[in-house]
């Protein structure tokens, strides 16, 4: 059966639009960049369209129910601690979703000010249980990882020449905290 394009939606009205939205904030939390870009589909092109999304956006600016500050925070605070995810990774989420790069670089500030980049690095690889790299082969793969989870080349290279997360001992293969 061959795939068929997905018709457009037919355009809601800023009452429908409103409630679209809010519906789309309720699941998830949301830029307003992601927002108008759910939005688009549902509207008229061109500047009816823009001025429906516009509207709708004031509206729930108004209410605190979209802020691109507080998301930044949020979703910076809980990659950070959840995830002990880096700056870098961070920054490049943060981009891509649409938060503008003066709140993404003033909110990274805020956020690592004070925490220890070799600190997160060790609470990364103990969360994901990331055993001491033994050969050349192990430790690429372990340097492509950190750097995807946004850690710098200086901080991995710190980790790897003074390892000290032996997670799992070879006599009896328990688990060791540092």
């Amino acid at each position: 059966m061959p795939f068929r394009s997905r018709s457009r939606p037919e355009p809601l009205d800023e009452a429908a639009l409103y409630q679209y939205a809010v519906g789309a904030l309720a699941r998830q939390m949301r830029t307003v960049a992601e927002l108008k870009r759910l939005m688009s589909r549902r509207v008229e092109q061109g500047e009816v369209g823009e001025t429906k999304i516009a509207a709708v956006v004031a509206r729930l600016a108004d209410q605190h129910y979209l802020d691109d500050r507080a998301f930044a925070s949020t979703y910076t605070r809980l990659r950070q601690e959840n995830q002990s995810f880096g700056k870098r990774r961070v920054q490049q989420e943060l981009t891509r979703k649409g938060v503008q790069a003066e709140l993404v670089a003033s909110t990274l500030e805020t956020a690592y000010a004070g925490v220890s980049e070799e600190e997160l690095v060790r609470r990364y690889v103990a969360r994901k249980r990331i055993s001491k790299p033994q050969d050349e082969k192990e430790t690429a793969r372990l340097v492509r990882r950190l750097v995807g989870a946004g850690f710098s080349f200086a901080i991995i290279s710190t980790l790897l020449k003074s390892w000290e997360l032996d997670l799992i001992l070879p006599e009896d293969g328990s688990a060791e905290e540092s």
